[in-house]
């Protein structure tokens, strides 16, 4: 089983929003399609996911062409996309309907999911005094985070085999974000295949093995992150220090990348030179209270990959 997107290409006249996009999932786990505003990453899954048209290209799933219609696929988009003015359980039967799943089955699930995300009060309210009805509220009635959480139930209630998340941490409080998180890597823990974009650079560097960046359109950097970052070697020091160490950072020409009043970020060379520098700290009894070689982030290599941000989609 696996996902396979071959020469994707999407033009709007003569702009080129998709520029021949290629990468495989070939194993349950989360993939990253990260790109600034405007990168062509949102379009990407919409062609996937069979919401448009591409100019060129093919998208398999199990080896064959992937048809949205037929496939147990899950999204969850960036935009709200509830009926504002509907009742939530009918939607989610709704959406439970188009995916092809029974009526018992999808109550069952909506109940179970309800109470995982703590919404249950609004999708099966409880009949009081002041409120004869036990109908469920309208979409419009909630917050932006609970209604979030309404999309994310109808995405998983198909218990879908792929699942889209378009930014689906974005807007959410942090108690609602480790939610959100928990049940990511549940799914993960089912063996399902996520496609995930997101501006949250920690969180993909939380869950995503391997990434696809894109630049006006065009993958700029692909691969396993752990191996793009491997072979940046690692160049970034931290050093905190009780006195002053100014001036030793000047004498071996290390770049200062950030300072703060506690901590120096620096930017060494190669790990001999960091090393070099810790022994002549040591050797002049400087007290080195935090010295910290590592990698670059994913915030820093995006950064160096993509450099400035274009217009929205």
């Amino acid at each position: 089983m696996s996902l396979s997107v071959r020469n994707l290409t999407k033009k709007y006249g003569d702009k080129v929003v998709v520029d021949n996009l290629n990468f495989e999932i070939n194993e349950p786990g989360v993939y990253a399609l990260l790109g600034t505003n405007g990168a062509g990453k949102t379009t990407a899954l919409r062609i996937i996911l069979g919401m448009r048209s591409s100019n060129n290209g093919e998208v398999l799933w199990k080896g064959k062409p992937l048809v949205a219609v037929s496939t147990n696929i899950g999204y969850l988009a960036e935009e709200r996309g509830l009926y504002p003015k509907y009742a939530l359980l009918d939607q989610l039967l709704y959406f439970a309907k188009l995916r092809n799943v029974p009526k018992k089955t999808a109550l069952e699930r909506i109940e179970y999911w309800s109470e995982r995300l703590a919404v249950t009060e609004y999708v099966f309210p409880p009949k009081t005094k002041k409120r004869k009805s036990s109908k469920s509220n309208n979409a419009e009635q909630l917050s932006k985070g609970n209604q979030q959480k309404i999309q994310l139930m109808a995405a998983l209630i198909s218990d879908p085999e792929l699942i889209v998340l378009d930014e689906p941490l974005s807007g959410l409080d942090p108690v609602n974000t480790d939610l959100f998180k928990s049940i990511i890597r549940e799914e993960i823990a089912k063996n399902k295949y996520l496609i995930m974009s997101s501006h949250q650079m920690p969180t993909i560097e939380e869950f995503c093995s391997d990434i696809t960046i894109l630049n006006r359109g065009k993958a700029v950097l692909q691969g396993n992150l752990n191996e793009i970052k491997k072979s940046y070697g690692r160049v970034n020091l931290f050093v905190k220090s009780d006195v002053d160490i100014s001036s030793y950072i000047s004498s071996f020409n290390l770049t200062i990348a950030n300072k703060t009043p506690s901590e120096f970020h620096l930017k060494v060379e190669n790990e001999e030179q960091a090393m070099t520098f810790l022994s002549k700290l040591i050797q002049d009894n400087i007290p080195v209270v935090k010295f910290e070689l590592r990698e670059p982030s994913l915030h820093e290599i995006f950064i160096e990959k993509v450099g400035v941000v274009h217009e929205e989609e």
